[in-house]
This record gives structure tokens, C-alpha cells and sequence, in this order.
């Protein structure tokens, strides 16, 4: 969008907001039409750009944002409406803040729920006019990518207004991040550029940017900028200042202990020099990606009981002290273990008070459209990469040519911007993301690689992209047109002919940067004015994987290791706002990549779901955690935490409402007979029972199974021992609690894949149609079946509808509209609300025949394998959990040691 056009969206934006009453496309219209009558728009702007700008806005009009769900502690006293209606709160920062996020051009709904949710977090803070000592403790869990930062500025500014003082915000663990953290801070909250105030030039000093230009009294003061992070003689200088506390001090500082170090003691020789005035003052501590600080990131553990202990510590130094974390993944350090035995550390931050989860608006491009709704349309597989660049490799490996695949992500990302540029987009920035190794020197030789490829790119449409038709017998040009074939040749406003002739202003703008600790790095900045925004191809690892927010991200190409449960969702910076140009996005990664995305996803959505009806249920943070801490992730989680211990450690399973599946078995050929022995013994023992078959379109279901016979066959079948989630003992002692009650009796299908096949096979005489499914080249090597693919499932969406009656389906219609009142019912409902009105377990039995690579199918053992799928219904026992020891010598099978060296400190970045 030309600059004009962004500024007539934002003016426009403005009108709409001081207007009450709905908006309809005539009102939309009249006000763009009004404004391009004034001199400030008068003939810069045509009818049909004019057109195209009030479709926008109708678009973003139509976007809706819930408000979220709340988990509260017993002891949870309301005091912000008194406070407002007494005249008590000012809205200076806020208001300043809104007009700002009308001038962006964000929809009236999602800024009037954002309004909503900081009131409901800064209700839950403490009330600063409250002079005795007081602390509080609460989380914000939301999405990737969705806007957290957004939030938490909103929640500064209503601090800041409320009377809080000071305000710490911690920003990751990189410079880049938190400098990326400090320039948003400045625009929504200080109003002026930080990195100009050591500027010798007054004027330079002054630099008005964001709020400030709307209302230019009460800066706050800030002790960090963007370019440096907090420094105790700089903080210095601001004393006088301080002393006067007529406006709010805020610091913007990295995750990293000498900096801590710094601020507590700055902040005692502080309190020590002007008594204890400053520390008496009400604090508020925002912590962003509140989980990585924990074993889990790239520090050790000594390193992490210290920034704990800090952050511990800075809290105490204040009479009247508030932490807020953010996370977007639940499964973090404030509610699991995070590999110590110290209950003091983990409690003191745990988020007591409150638990909030905030609602993603509903043009967020997520998990859901990526992975689930639009695969198709935006994911691309990588299978060509082990011979060039395998997924586990050395630091000193070398990259001599880059996989075809890569080469074909950057020519779409060209493409792309093109098709953007085309749209009026060229004022917009645009990045493509590449994230395949996690060492520094591979990710500079991958750099190098990618420049020659758009070096050759460039040079061949310098001189022949002008010859029309002809420009084609180039092979880079043809190669070019061949990716928008592919890809593109239906998109909106991109004929080849428009494309090509912007090509040379793509390539003359486009740039290849490494983004990593390396001397070799370069800052991303997308703060270049002009008529044409950043083109930026960023070459990283773990500096990509956090936080850090690549402006217009289009493309992504990302080879990364899969197992990673809890920081897979975070590395995912495809996540966010595609505004004009979400079609055009595409990602390349491993088909088991796709599989983890869209698992770890289905766990978030549950954790959120779970959330939901704890607030219905009035349950505190301390139950909520207890749920988070017993789910099958979370279990694999702290067993990747706790693997370099090779101890062994007690848990609590929570099993109830959710699906456990045989992804990994033991290859070998004696047991997996004996399971399906195991399985043949179950069918003929049910068909002895003179339990009818009820024929169904999945296969033959037999209804109210006596649990003895399923323990029978659960004892008999192996797995792969590091799989804990199937680990007998864990199944047994669930069923063995329950056996006389909630478990007494099961509903089992004997599955038969939905096709037209030739090979049947049968268990005892029950015919069966044996499924297709992938199986990991690399974990064949070590023996084990372990299911692979972009679904990553044994079995398929739908089956846990078997067996259910139509008033069980009919709750389970009811549970999605109770959890979603503002969607429609879909017509397939995902399994989870069938758990959650099922009344008997259902157990799944399915033949597979697994499929690898032809290079390794000799070493696949003959014959369909037999699997499993259980989906337990909700239970009352024990909160549905079982206690379990995790054996960590056994996880270390399934993880390996390259799993363990990516979590630790290594030559990675």
C-alpha cells in the first residue's frame, strides 16, 4: 500500500472510531469519499485505489476478538471500578495508545476487547492507591505471533495511569529482541525515540514518534533505548528525575543475569541514597516469553536459578510488586519442574493470583489455518535435503549447494513480492525466513548460498526481464515462471506479464542477512522510510525461534528438528497478521514437522478448552496448573527437562478426556507377532461372548466390551519402551483404578481404512482394510516404528464418534458451542468434544502397513502391523490422572543426545 493510502486508512480508521453506531459499506465509503475532498488527500488518491482501501477496511471491519478466558484465586477482590467511577484513574497513556491503534488501522471490535482484557489484567494487579505491602502473581497465555506485545503496551499504559511508578519489562534473551521490544515500547508508550536521546543535537533528542504526536506532555522516562540495554551510569543521570516521580519510569531489559546483577544494584544504592521512597512505590514486572528462562532455553542450569533467583529478588526489594508473564506455550517453567528440587523457586513465580488466556482475533493466521484448514494452500514438504544439508549435522558441515527445494522457496518468495508489490503493497515490508541449522557457521555458508542464488536471479533479469516473451529462454526467468505457475498463476492481480516486469525492482531491493550472535549478523531493521518497504531474506537459528517478529513475513523454509514440544510452537514466526496477502504465504518443512505442528496445536487448543471450563467451574490457578502439569505433553516435556539427571522421577498422567495412540513400536518381527496374537485373542474372545458386530462405514464395532478382555490384550501388547504415554504400567494402573467403575466397559472397533483395496487382512475372522502409514526413515535405523507424515496420527479425525448415541453427540455439539458462542458448529466436529461426552472408552484396533523411503524397505519386517488408539472419556477418580515414574535412560532412547546438545548452550549462536 503507497504511503498516501496508508495514511488515508488511518485517518479514515480515526473518523470511524469517533463515530458511534455500526458502520456499513456506504458510511465507509462517504468517509473516504469526504476525505479525499481535503487538501490533504485532494487528487493523490484515484477512485479505484479509493474503492480498493474501503474493501480493506470493510474487511478488517468484519474481524472479531473474544475476550478470553479467567482463572482466579479464591481471594480475588475487584477495586478498578470504584477507582474509575470515583475519578480516581486517568486515562492519558491509554488514550494516547488507542488513538495510536485507531491511526494503525486495527478494527474497532479487536481494539475494543483489547480495551476489555488489560482492564480484566489490570483489575487483577494490585491496586497501587492500596499503601500497605501486597504482591501479585499472573500469567497471559496466548498465540504465537498474536499480538502480545500489543497487549501488554495497552497494560503499561493502564498502569502507568493507575499510578504505577515503575515498570520493568523483560524482553528475551537477545539484544535484538529486546531492542525490537524497546522501539514498540517507545511508539506505544513513551511517545519519543530512545535511540536518539544521547544524540548531541537537542533537536535530534526530541525526536516525536507514536503517541506523542497525539498529546506531547507527561514522557515517561525511560533507562534503557534502543540501542542499549540498562546501564547503571546512564540510570544515574536520571536521578533528579526520579526523585520527583511526576511520571512513570519504565526499563526495558534482556533476560541475561549481569544485567539483572546490574539493575538490583542500582536500585538498592538507589533507595539506600533517597531512603525508601522509590522501593515503596508500586512496581509492575512484565515478562515476556515467561517460559524461556528454564532449562528449555540455550542457559545451563546454574544460570538459570540465577535470573530465577533475580527476578525473585527484585520483587522483594518492592513493598507493592506485580508479575505478569506472557507465554504462548502453557507447557513452560511456571507449571512444570523446570529441573530443580527447590519448591521455593518454582512457586514464587507460579502465577497464584491470576490466569488469563487471550482470544486471538479472527484473522489471526495460526496453527489452525496453516496446519489444519489450508495445508493445501501454504505448506510445501522438504524431502530433498538429507544429501545436501540432513536434518542432524556438524558445525563444520559444509553447504556447497542448497536443496532444490530452498532454491524454489526463494524464487516464490521473488514472486511474491512482486504479486505484493502489484497489489499497492510496495510501501509494506516483506521477509522470507530460513531456519535450518542451529549453528552459526552453517547458517553463514547457507547465507552465502541463498546471495548466489539471488545474485544469478538478479543479473539475469537485469538484462533480459525488459524482452518480454523472449526474457523466458533464460532459465533463471523461466525458472521464476515456473514457481508462479505452481504457485500463483490464480492469485489475485498476478498475471506473469505484471510480474515480470516488477521483477527488477524486487531484485534491486532485496537483501540476505544473517540473523544470529555471529560477527557476521546484521540488525533486522524495518525502520527505513521511503516508497518501498524492507525486502529482507533472514538466515538464522535460535535468534528467529523467540519473540522476534519479522515484519511481512511471506515465505519460510524451516529444517529444524521436530521433537521439541514446547519451543515447536514459538519457532513458528509464520504466525500473525497476513493483511492483502495471506494467499501468497507458503512454508517448506519435513512432513513430520507438519505432523508436530498439527499436534502441538491440538494440545494448546485443549489447554485453552480446559481453561474455559475451569472458569465455568470457578477452579483456581493452583487446579489449573495441576491440569497443565498432568497432561501427556507436559510429561513429555519435563522428561526432555529431567533426561541429564538419568534418574528416575515420580509424575501424575492425567489420562481422562484424552486420545493415547502406538506411534512408536518395537521393530522386531517376535513381538510385533505377539501383539498380534494379542489383538487375535480379543477378537475371538469377543465374538465368543456373543457380542453382536455393529457394522459402520469405519469398520465393525462391538459395543459394551467387558474390561477384562481389554486388559488382557494391553498387558500382552508391546510398544517401544521410551514411549511413556503406552507404557503398560501406565495403562494398567489407569485401568486398574477404574476397572470396577467408570472403566467397567468399552466400546472397540476393529478400524478398516475408507478405500477401495485390493490386500485385505483380518483378526479371527474380522475382516479388515489395512491403512497406509509412514514410518521415519531415521528411527527404522534404530529399530523402531515410529509413525511419521504430516498428520503424525495412527488414526484418523472421526473415529472417536463410534460408539457414541445421539445424546452424547448432541453434548458434544453443545461443548462447542459453550466454548465458541460466536462459531458454527462444524460439520466435523474435532474428537476432542466426543472425550468430553463419552461415557465408555473406546478402543480403536487398526492394521498398518508402514511406508518408508525404497532405500530402506528392506529392513522393514513383513506383513501388517497391528496399532492402537484409546480415547478415554472424562473422569472423577484421582482428576482423571495416575501416578507415574519416568524412567530418563528410557526417554534418552527416544530423544537421543543431539536432541539434548540442541537444548544446551553448544556452538550454537
Amino acid at each position: 500500500m503507497k504511503a498516501i493510502l496508508t495514511s488515508l486508512e488511518g485517518m479514515t480508521s480515526v473518523y470511524m472510531a469517533s463515530e458511534p453506531g455500526p458502520h456499513t459499506a456506504k458510511s465507509i465509503r462517504q468517509i473516504i469519499e469526504q476525505l479525499c475532498a481535503t487538501p490533504m488527500f485532494a487528487g493523490r488518491v484515484s477512485e479505484v485505489e479509493a474503492e480498493e482501501l474501503a474493501r480493506l477496511i470493510e474487511e478488517k471491519y468484519g474481524i472479531s476478538m473474544g475476550l478470553g478466558a479467567i482463572v482466579d484465586a479464591e481471594d480475588f477482590r475487584p477495586w478498578l471500578h470504584d477507582a474509575k467511577i470515583n475519578g480516581q484513574i486517568g486515562v492519558f497513556y491509554w488514550g494516547r495508545y488507542r488513538q495510536l491503534l485507531n491511526l494503525k488501522g486495527l478494527p474497532k471490535s479487536v481494539i475494543d476487547a483489547t480495551d476489555e482484557v488489560t482492564d480484566r489484567v489490570l483489575d487483577r494487579l494490585g491496586d497501587p492507591r492500596n499503601t500497605s505491602p501486597w504482591s501479585r502473581r499472573g500469567m497471559v497465555v496466548g498465540h504465537v505471533q498474536s499480538g502480545k506485545t500489543a497487549n501488554y503496551t495497552g497494560l503499561i499504559c493502564k498502569a502507568a495511569d493507575a499510578g504505577y511508578r515503575l515498570i520493568v519489562v523483560i524482553a528475551g534473551i537477545h539484544n535484538n529482541l529486546r531492542n525490537q521490544t524497546q522501539a514498540r515500547i517507545d511508539e506505544g508508550f513513551i511517545g519519543r525515540d530512545t535511540g536518539r536521546l544521547a544524540h548531541a543535537n537537542r533537536a535530534q533528542r526530541q525526536r516525536i514518534i507514536g503517541v506523542g504526536t497525539f498529546d506531547q506532555r507527561e514522557f515517561p522516562v525511560s533507562l534503557t533505548n534502543t540501542i542499549r540495554d540498562f546501564n547503571k551510569a546512564t540510570a544515574t543521570t536520571f536521578t533528579a528525575q526520579l526523585d520527583q516521580f511526576n511520571v512513570p519510569v519504565v526499563l526495558v531489559i534482556k533476560k541475561n543475569s549481569s544485567t539483572l546483577k546490574n539493575l538490583l544494584e542500582w536500585l538498592k544504592e538507589h533507595s539506600v541514597h533517597q531512603g525508601t521512597r522509590m522501593v515503596s512505590q508500586p512496581m509492575l514486572l512484565i515478562d515476556d516469553e515467561a517460559d524461556n528462562a528454564s532449562i528449555n532455553t540455550a542457559y545451563g542450569r546454574d544460570e538459570v536459578t540465577r535470573i530465577n533467583g533475580q527476578i525473585r529478588e527484585l520483587l522483594s526489594i518492592f513493598y507493592r510488586s506485580c508479575y505478569v508473564g506472557y507465554t504462548a506455550t502453557p507447557f513452560a517453567n511456571i507449571f512444570i519442574d523446570p529441573d530443580t528440587d527447590d519448591d521455593t523457586l518454582k512457586q514464587d513465580l507460579f502465577p497464584r493470583h491470576f490466569i488469563i488466556g487471550l482470544e486471538a482475533p479472527s484473522n489471526y493466521f495460526g496453527a489452525q489455518k496453516v496446519f489444519i484448514d489450508g495445508r493445501d494452500q501454504h505448506v510445501r514438504l522438504i524431502d530433498d535435503n538429507e544429501d545436501l544439508l540432513p536434518m542432524k549435522h556438524k558445525i563444520d558441515h559444509p553447504v556447497d549447494s542448497l536443496p532444490e527445494s530452498l532454491a524454489q522457496a526463494v524464487r516464490v518468495f521473488i514472486v511474491a513480492r512482486a504479486i505484493r508489490n502489484a497489489r499497492g503493497q510496495q510501501a509494506a515490508h516483506a521477509s522470507m525466513l530460513v531456519n535450518a541449522s542451529r549453528f552459526t557457521d552453517v547458517q553463514g555458508r547457507l547465507r552465502s548460498r541463498i546471495n548466489d542464488v539471488v545474485s544469478r536471479i538478479r543479473d539475469a533479469v537485469a538484462v533480459e526481464a525488459g524482452k518480454g516473451a523472449a526474457a523466458l529462454k533464460n532459465p533463471e526467468i523461466a525458472a521464476l515462471r515456473a514457481a508462479w505457475a505452481q504457485e500463483y498463476s490464480t492469485s489475485e492481480g498476478a498475471s506473469w506479464s505484471v510480474i515480470q516486469a516488477r521483477l527488477y525492482e524486487v531484485l534491486a531491493a532485496v537483501q540476505v542477512i544473517e540473523v544470529n550472535a555471529s560477527k557476521r549478523a546484521q540488525a533486522l531493521d524495518y525502520d527505513q522510510r521511503g516508497e518501498h518497504g524492507v525486502t529482507v531474506i533472514a538466515v538464522g537459528g535460535f535468534s528467529l525461534s523467540r519473540g522476534l517478529t519479522l515484519e511481512g513475513l511471506t515465505v519460510s523454509y524451516f529444517l529444524r528438528n521436530s521433537m521439541m514440544y514446547d519451543t515447536l510452537m514459538q519457532m513458528g514466526r509464520w504466525f500473525g497478521y497476513r493483511p492483502g496477502y495471506e494467499d501468497l504465504c507458503r512454508i517448506w518443512m519435513p512432513a513430520d514437522g507438519v505432523g508436530w505442528y498439527a499436534h502441538v496445536h491440538e494440545a494448546m487448543e485443549d489447554l485453552q478448552a480446559q481453561l474455559k471450563r475451569m472458569e465455568l467451574a470457578r477452579a483456581t490457578p493452583e487446579q489449573f496448573g495441576l491440569a497443565v502439569r498432568s497432561h501427556p505433553e507436559a510429561l513429555i516435556v519435563t522428561a526432555r527437562n529431567k533426561m541429564g539427571t538419568g534418574k528416575e522421577f515420580p509424575v501424575r498422567v492425567g489420562l481422562a478426556e484424552k486420545l493415547i495412540e502406538t506411534t512408536r513400536i518395537r521393530a522386531d518381527r517376535d513381538q510385533l507377532d505377539r501383539n498380534r496374537k494379542a489383538g487375535e485373542s480379543l477378537a475371538a474372545e469377543i465374538r465368543a461372548q456373543g457380542i453382536p458386530a455393529q457394522p459402520r462405514p469405519r469398520g465393525q464395532l462391538y459395543l459394551r466390551v467387558p474390561v477384562d478382555l481389554v486388559r488382557a490384550f494391553l498387558r500382552a501388547y508391546r510398544t517401544d519402551a521410551a514411549d511413556p504415554l503406552t507404557d503398560p504400567r501406565l495403562m494398567n494402573d489407569y485401568l486398574d483404578a477404574r476397572a470396577d467403575s467408570e472403566l467397567r466397559e468399552w466400546d472397540v472397533l476393529f478400524a478398516s481404512a475408507q478405500k477401495d483395496a485390493v490386500i485385505r487382512d483380518e483378526l479371527s475372522s474380522i475382516r479388515m482394510t489395512p491403512f497406509d502409514r509412514s514410518v521415519s526413515d531415521s528411527e527404522l535405523h534404530h529399530g523402531v516404528l515410529a509413525i511419521s507424515g504430516t498428520s503424525r496420527r495412527v488414526g484418523s479425525p472421526g473415529d472417536e464418534k463410534e460408539g457414541l448415541n445421539q445424546d452424547e453427540l448432541g453434548k458434544a455439539e453443545a461443548e462447542f458451542r459453550r466454548e465458541h458462542p460466536e462459531r458454527e458448529v462444524p460439520t466435523a466436529l474435532p474428537d476432542r468434544y466426543f472425550r468430553m461426552t463419552r461415557s465408555r472408552p473406546l478402543l480403536i484396533l487398526r492394521l498398518v502397513t508402514p511406508k518408508v523411503s525404497d532405500s530402506l524397505s528392506d529392513k522393514l519386517p513383513t506383513g501388517n502391523i497391528l496399532a492402537w488408539s484409546i480415547s478415554f472419556p472424562r473422569s472423577d477418580i484421582d482428576g482423571g490422572t495416575v501416578a507415574y515414574v519416568v524412567n530418563t535412560i528410557r526417554l534418552r532412547e527416544m530423544f537421543g543426545e543431539e536432541e539434548l546438545e540442541e537444548e544446551g548452550i553448544g556452538d550454537r549462536e
